[in-house]
């Protein structure tokens, strides 16, 4: 039986500079969507998933969301501070020891979704994780409910299968996006490099070993890069009556 992850790593240490001038002041995962801020959202979706203890990572204005996370019972909160940012994969590896030999969720504190139909995404990702074939599994949302979107993708995957292609290794037109979330082993980090590093490396390691798997994303996706993108991501949350999003 696949173990379901009761640990977390929530990503909050970036500066938020595309956000500026709100992040002027106030970290990026503090900000408010639909009267909850990203990082809280980030922590209620792991927290209805099972989820028991939660590693934060900091660096930009730390003591303020360590003052407001000082408010919260649940999860049980970890942080760890990065004095030269670590990127992605660097900030995950410095607290790597957190987690043993146990299957983990990575979120990103400053990505707005929404559940779909069949309710949790992250339970629904828990149920799906199977550590005999898989090194990670992460989200993927289709860039076709995304009608503003205008990038490139970042994977292909065809219907009927769940282990997706990075763009930059097929001819065929990336349809999916990277959504956020993604459970993960700590095997992952062998012979990972020391210092900053982006995740990406390591989704490229496990999809070279045929071990990098996706869960397609029911639910809606949301771009807060900037402060336009915020307004109107608040704007959508309203008007359809969504106070939840995670």
């Amino acid at each position: 039986m696949a173990k379901v992850p009761k640990k977390a790593f929530v990503l909050a240490a970036g500066k938020g500079e595309r956000m500026r001038p709100l992040t002027d002041d106030c970290p990026k995962p503090m900000l408010y969507v639909g009267g909850r801020t990203m990082l809280d959202r980030a922590l209620d979706a792991l927290e209805e998933a099972g989820v028991e203890e939660v590693v934060v990572n900091l660096h930009y204005l730390p003591a303020k969301i360590e003052e407001h996370l000082a408010m919260r019972k649940t999860p049980r909160i970890t942080f760890s501070r990065e004095e030269d940012l670590l990127d992605t994969g660097g900030g995950v590896k410095k607290a790597l020891a957190f987690f043993g030999d146990e299957p983990f969720y990575v979120l990103n504190a400053d990505v707005v979704w929404t559940d779909g139909p069949s309710g949790s995404t992250l339970k629904g990702m828990a149920a799906m994780w199977d550590e005999t074939r898989m090194d990670i599994l992460f989200l993927l949302h289709t860039t076709k409910d995304l009608p503003a979107y205008n990038g490139k993708g970042d994977y292909y995957l065809a219907d009927g299968t769940d282990q997706p292609v990075f763009r930059g290794r097929t001819s065929t037109p990336a349809n999916y996006i990277f959504a956020g979330p993604r459970i993960c082993k700590a095997s992952i980090f062998e012979n990972s490099p020391e210092g900053a590093f982006s995740f990406l490396e390591l989704f490229h390691r496990a999809e070279e070993k045929g071990r990098l798997y996706a869960y397609r994303h029911e639910g809606e996706w949301h771009h807060v890069g900037t402060p336009e993108a915020l307004t109107e991501t608040n704007r959508i949350l309203a008007a359809k009556g969504q106070k939840r999003a995670s």
